[in-house]
C-alpha cells in the first residue's frame, strides 16, 4: 500500500477498532459538534445496515444472525462488520466526514459476500447512507477516499477463476449520489502474481488470526522482484522468493541473516518466525493486510502483516 494512503485509511491492529476522537477539528479550526463527528468504532459495530438481507439488520458488537432456514436447523443467515478496515472522508459534499466500512454476509455455505457501506451522522442519529454489493470473497488490497470517491484496489474473480481463488486485479470506485452508493466502471489492472508484492513493506501483527505478536518485538517484511528481507525480531534476514505454479502461490528459499545476539525471548521469536516463513505456500489480502498462508503437519493458517 502506498504511504500516501495513510491519510485516509485506519487499519486497526490486534483485531480491534480505534475510536474516532470527538475532538477532531474541521479545516477552518472549529471543533465539530456531536452532530458533525464521524461515527465511532462502537457505533459502527452496533449500527443498522440495509442491503445485505431482504430487510435491515442491526449488528451487536459487529455481528448479526438471523433465524435458522429450517426450524431447529444449524444453517442460518449471518452478517457482520469486516474488522481492521475503516475509511473517513466527505462523500456527500456537506463538509462533514462520513465513515466507510465493509460488511460480510453468509447464507451458511462456502461463499462469503462482501459489501461496502457508508455511515454518517444525521440529526444526531447514526444512519447507513448507502450500501453496495462487491461480490463473493473479494480481497481488498488497499483503499482511500479522494474527491468524494471511494477507491478500492481489490483481487476479484476473473474469467476462469474458481470462487475460492480470485486472481484478477482491479480498481473499483463508488460515489454517494442522491442517497445511493453507485459504482463506477471497474478498471482491470492485471493478474495476481509475485510482482503484485514488489516494492511493498509490512510488519507482522499475528502469527495466526488469534495469535498476536508479542509487544515490544518487531518483525518486518519487504519484497523486491525476487527477494524478501526485513528484521526477524533480533537480526536482519533475506531470502529468495519465487512465484508458484498458480497465482498467489509462493516458494520462499532458505533465509540468511546476521548473527547478533539478543535476549532469549527475541531469539525464540526469531526462530519461530523463520520456521513459519519456510512453510509459507501462498499469499492473499484481507482488509488492506497481507496474509502469508502456511502449512505445518496438516495445520493450515496465515501470518498477518500490516502495511508500513
Amino acid at each position: 500500500m502506498s504511504k500516501s494512503f495513510s491519510r485516509f485509511i485506519f487499519l486497526f491492529l490486534a483485531g480491534v477498532f480505534l475510536s474516532v476522537s470527538s475532538q477532531v477539528c474541521l479545516a477552518d479550526g472549529i471543533t465539530p459538534t456531536a452532530d458533525e463527528t464521524v461515527p465511532t468504532a462502537e457505533e459502527l459495530a452496533n449500527a443498522t445496515y440495509t442491503g445485505t438481507e431482504e430487510g435491515p439488520v442491526t449488528l451487536v458488537d459487529g455481528r448479526w444472525e438471523g433465524e435458522p432456514y429450517v426450524e431447529g436447523g444449524a444453517s442460518r443467515p449471518s452478517a457482520g462488520l469486516v474488522e481492521d478496515f475503516y475509511l473517513a472522508g466527505d462523500l456527500d459534499g456537506d463538509g462533514r466526514d462520513e465513515a466507510v466500512v465493509t460488511l460480510w454476509q453468509s447464507s451458511g455455505g462456502s461463499g462469503t459476500f462482501n459489501y461496502v457501506a457508508v455511515v454518517g451522522r444525521k440529526n444526531g442519529e447514526i444512519m447507513n447512507l448507502g450500501t453496495a454489493a462487491m461480490g463473493d470473497r473479494i480481497q481488498i488490497r488497499n483503499g482511500l477516499i479522494d474527491s468524494g470517491m471511494i477507491i478500492f484496489d481489490v483481487v476479484q474473480q476473473g474469467e476462469g477463476d474458481a470462487a475460492c481463488c480470485p486472481t484478477q486485479l482491479a480498481t473499483r470506485t463508488w460515489t454517494l449520489e442522491s442517497g445511493q452508493l453507485k459504482e463506477g466502471e471497474a478498471m482491470i489492472t492485471g493478474r495476481l502474481s509475485l510482482a503484485t508484492l514488489a516494492g511493498t513493506e509490512w510488519v507482522l501483527t499475528h502469527f495466526k488470526r488469534n495469535e498476536a505478536m508479542e509487544k515490544g518485538a518487531e518483525i518486518t517484511l519487504a519484497f523486491t522482484a525476487d527477494r524478501i528481507s526485513g528484521k526477524s525480531a533480533c537480526n536482519r534476514y533475506s531470502a529468495g522468493v519465487e512465484q508458484g505454479e498458480a497465482p498467489g502461490e509462493l516458494k520462499i528459499g532458505l533465509a540468511m541473516g546476521t548473527r547478533m545476539a539478543c535476549p532469549g525471548e527475541l531469539m525464540d521469536l526469531e526462530s519461530k518466525y523463520l520456521d513459519v516463513l519456510s512453510r509459507v505456500t501462498g499469499f492473499s489480502f484481507l482488509a488492506g493486510k497481507l496474509l502469508l498462508n502456511w502449512e505445518n503437519d496438516g495445520e493450515q493458517s496465515a501470518m498477518v502483516f500490516a502495511p508500513i
